[in-house]
């Protein structure tokens, strides 16, 4: 298929609308920015998975309620101390023909995962003690201590597996490769115009009988939510992967339309929009300074302003997603008080301030409702947002921020997202890792702890003293935790939106 211009993107949306529920020749789903390539091994950033994500397999899937089933491992077995994981892989194969064997599997951890990934890497590195290939479709995951998410941390989205034979020997990060994907998922590339348009088209070889249903997957990049929803209005576009709170009512009334809320999906799940300070910024190190910003902030009218209701007030670090590490209550310690910010502030001699902000521009509502709030209190706020990559190198690569406002998605498991945020070793020019900078080595101890035990109870108590620290020395303010609305044409069914492989099983009805 060519290349798609706006025009001809156009006519294949209106054709793939005319008649869903007949074929569902194509589907057209919006989102919200380019994904810049398709390498789901080297990010954590959702706008490279949802588009990735359906090209690609992970060792395991995850369903509904984050328990592993199988994707390329058909099946596993577990050794008594736990140290050893051994996956059978599926007859599967990438979409240039060529098989997808253990050697496939090694090559990714190894070369692709452990040093670019910032929640696989930042959980994994150090860990993994060997990966043996005993034959092409075996491959046994050797540790060296005890990792209870491990079955978590292998799907598609934390752990993409990639063809050793195109990757070998190369950069990862920069290889062609990344712009004209090889995958082994249920959709194959196509198509890219950046900023405009993406096609996949459906795999006929792939290793699950029956899937994919929908031919082609054509998504179309729409930075607005408001165009986005004139496009659904108008047929041009099938799915909306992200709506905001403020049109949810109106999506929800039409009867040609389902709407779905899910806390996981491309890029993550359980997502806590969380304010970085950089530590590096003498200012910043004066924790009254940390804890007046915080106190000054009405996280309540960002659920209600910025999320109309879909989202709740950040209760502990830890996402209350993962109910069995979170701690009710615990940030009940620094309530919304712009009085008793005042006082901290005049404390610490920093009673005029002049701070930014650097966040992804789809995050501007959160920056204005702190920037008003901030200025009640003789802080000013400047907004900057950047796109994907500008804010991504101003944070985590040349540390040139006061505040950073990101989402970390913290997973099924408090070590799959949220030991990245603290964890020391997960300081670097790592996307999405450590951003504020911060050191603890009781802190990272205690993760290397929490791991290793296998009872939830126990490991409960270990991530709760965990956020005792984080609360305590605050190198981030945990601002909402958010839900993600997504809706989709009657006529097309079996969407999975808490998944990165959304559209494997989804067809017409």
């Amino acid at each position: 298929m060519r290349s798609l211009t706006g025009t001809s993107f156009l006519a294949l949306a209106l054709s793939a609308v005319l008649a869903p529920s007949i074929q569902a020749q194509t589907v057209v789903v919006a989102t919200s920015a380019d994904p810049e390539h398709f390498n789901p091994g080297i990010t954590t950033g959702s706008h490279t998975h949802t588009v990735a994500d359906s090209l690609y397999n992970g060792l395991t899937a995850r369903d509904r309620e984050g328990r592993p089933i199988p994707d390329l491992a058909e099946s596993w077995e577990i050794s008594e101390d736990g140290l050893a994981y051994t996956f059978h892989l599926a007859r599967a194969h990438w979409h240039d023909g060529k098989p997808v064997t253990s050697e496939d599997v090694r090559f990714t951890f190894e070369s692709v995962l452990l040093p670019h990934h910032a929640r696989t890497g930042a959980s994994l590195r150090g860990r993994l003690a060997a990966i043996e290939t005993p034959d092409p479709q075996t491959v046994i995951l050797r540790l060296n201590a005890p990792y209870a998410p491990l079955l978590q941390q292998l799907d598609v989205t934390e752990a993409a597996i990639l063809p050793a034979h195109i990757y070998a020997g190369t950069d990862p990060t920069t290889h062609p490769a990344n712009l004209a994907p090889v995958g082994s998922g249920p959709f194959r590339f196509v198509s890219h115009v950046r900023d405009e348009a993406i096609v996949l088209e459906r795999n006929p070889d792939y290793f699950k009988p029956g899937a994919p249903r929908i031919q082609r997957l054509a998504f179309r990049v729409v930075p607005d939510n408001r165009s986005a929803l004139l496009g659904y209005a108008a047929g041009e576009i099938d799915v909306l992967r992200s709506v905001g709170g403020v049109d949810a009512p109106g999506l929800a009334a039409r009867a040609d339309t389902t709407l779905e809320a899910v806390t996981s999906g491309p890029g993550g799940g359980n997502c806590v929009m969380t304010v970085v300070y950089n530590l590096d910024r003498p200012l910043l190190q004066d924790l009254r300074v940390r804890q007046a910003l915080a106190q000054a902030v009405d996280r309540q009218r960002i659920v209600d302003d910025v999320l109309f209701g879909y989202g709740r007030v950040s209760q502990s670090p830890v996402s209350s997603g993962i109910g069995w590490a979170a701690v009710p209550g615990m940030l009940d310690s620094l309530p919304y008080s712009p009085e008793a910010a005042r006082a901290l502030l005049a404390e610490a001699g920093a009673t005029s301030l002049n701070l930014d902000i650097v966040h992804f521009p789809q995050f501007s509502g959160y920056a204005d409702a702190m920037r008003q709030d901030l200025a009640a209190v003789g802080v000013s706020l400047v907004s900057r947002p950047l796109d994907r990559a500008a804010t991504v190198d101003a944070i985590y690569m040349k540390r040139d921020f006061d505040l950073g406002l990101i989402s970390y998605c913290h997973g099924a498991d408090p070590e799959i997202g949220f030991r990245r945020t603290l964890a020391s070793d997960a300081i670097g020019p790592v996307p999405f890792s450590n951003g504020a900078g911060y050191r603890h080595p009781e802190v990272d101890s205690l993760f290397a702890e929490a791991v290793a035990l296998t009872d939830l109870d126990a490991r409960g108590e270990v991530y709760r003293r965990i956020q005792e620290h984080a609360v305590r020395d605050l190198p981030y303010w945990w601002l909402v935790e958010t839900e993600s609305l997504s809706a989709w044409r009657k006529g097309l069914e079996g969407f999975t939106m808490w998944s990165g492989q959304f559209a494997e099983a989804a067809g017409a009805n």
